[in-house]
């Protein structure tokens, strides 16, 4: 695989997005002072004018979905902790994660009593089926571990790291690493291997740097020592429209190369739904094709606190031999809102796709997540 070909490729296209979506005024602004020739009518200075087509042709669009709300409709975890014999156990294993977390803490010295350190902790338990495939459940776990004597700049991360690729507020269940074997509907071995990674992250290591940065050292999957850096920034642009970019590296003694960028177009004003078109791609060691790309263009909505609603478009496909292909494509609808308590979670996706390369036409496919935050 030829890497230096893929860092042109992102540098290029992220120079593209940054420049003409990301900051189209500072663009505009430098390209009349060091390129005086170029008329006002170029591309470079009507980018701006193009995505102002997005929010009239949405205020142009009839809907007859409810408004934005941010009430709640399940008590709060502090009214429920004591109410049943679940309550009781998420709140003790809350508070065995913060404890644990200190006690890691104390290892690198005097801790602070107003400053202690804290755990999350996500449990998933994702089910996934289509006509192809069959029916496949996917226990998932990621935990981090913060610890404030090291100057917030340093945790401790485990569990399914491929979470941690997906973009931010990701439209749909996603499942990087699905099961090696069709007959199987738990891939115990894979499941094991997917949940066994450990880093130590050291997060914003420079004020200096113009973007969120983490770096983990760590292994993953039984045998594969790591390293991993990420970089992320978010820019704003007028009239109401944020770009968001992420890049990943990781380099694994077994998995070697993987790289990943995350490209985010967002359109949001306040108490209203958004417009947004997430694009994704991959390039690794481990997979056959030089690159593989997915984009989602959709609308999301919030109809009560911890809701989200969106629908739209899928693409997706490779770039291989020198030849971009598109090879699947189609609708799909999401929703997932807290059920029964704050700190449970359900989401359901529901996909119409087709897949060019296995010769499948358009078929349905199903996701299911149940979530428990600690």
């Amino acid at each position: 695989m030829n890497h230096h070909r893929y860092f042109k490729y992102t540098q290029g296209l992220g120079l593209i997005f940054f420049t003409v979506w990301g900051n189209s005024s500072f663009a505009a602004d430098t390209a009349q002072h060091a390129l005086p020739h170029i008329s006002a009518d170029a591309p470079l200075f009507s980018a701006q004018k193009t995505l102002d087509y997005i929010p009239k042709a949405i205020d142009a669009t009839p809907t007859l979905l409810p408004a934005q709300s941010d009430h709640a409709i399940v008590p709060s975890t502090e009214q429920t902790k004591n109410n049943t014999w679940i309550d009781r156990k998420q709140q003790n294993i809350r508070q065995w994660a913060d404890r644990t977390s200190g006690k890691i803490d104390q290892w690198f010295g005097e801790t602070n009593p107003k400053d202690p350190a804290s755990a999350t902790l996500r449990l998933i338990l994702d089910n996934e089926w289509d006509e192809h495939t069959g029916y496949e459940i996917k226990p998932r776990i990621r935990g981090k571990i913060n610890l404030p004597t090291l100057e917030h700049k340093f945790s401790v991360v485990f569990g399914d790291d491929s979470l941690d690729d997906e973009i931010r507020d990701s439209a749909v269940i996603t499942n990087s690493n699905p099961a090696n074997t069709e007959d199987k509907k738990l891939d115990t071995k894979r499941t094991r291997e997917d949940n066994s990674s450990l880093a130590l992250r050291w997060s914003n290591m420079s004020k200096k740097l113009p973007f969120e940065t983490d770096a983990d050292l760590g292994i993953r999957s039984g045998n594969d020592i790591y390293l991993r850096l990420k970089a992320a920034k978010e820019w704003k642009i007028p009239n109401d429209f944020s770009f968001l970019a992420e890049q990943i590296y990781r380099y694994g003694s077994d998995s070697e190369n993987y790289f990943r960028t995350n490209l985010e177009l967002t359109h949001a004003r306040p108490e209203q739904a958004f417009f947004a078109n997430q694009l994704n791609l991959v390039v690794a060691d481990a997979q056959d094709d030089d690159l593989i790309w997915e984009n989602r263009t959709f609308r999301e909505h919030q109809f009560f606190k911890g809701n989200r609603f969106n629908y739209g478009l899928y693409t997706g496909g490779q770039y291989d031999d020198n030849k971009l292909r598109l090879n699947s494509w189609g609708p799909f609808v999401s929703w997932r809102q807290p059920l029964w308590r704050e700190w449970f979670f359900v989401q359901g996706d529901l996909h119409y796709l087709n897949d060019d390369r296995e010769d499948y036409s358009h078929y349905v496919q199903t996701a299911l997540r149940l979530e428990a935050l600690f």
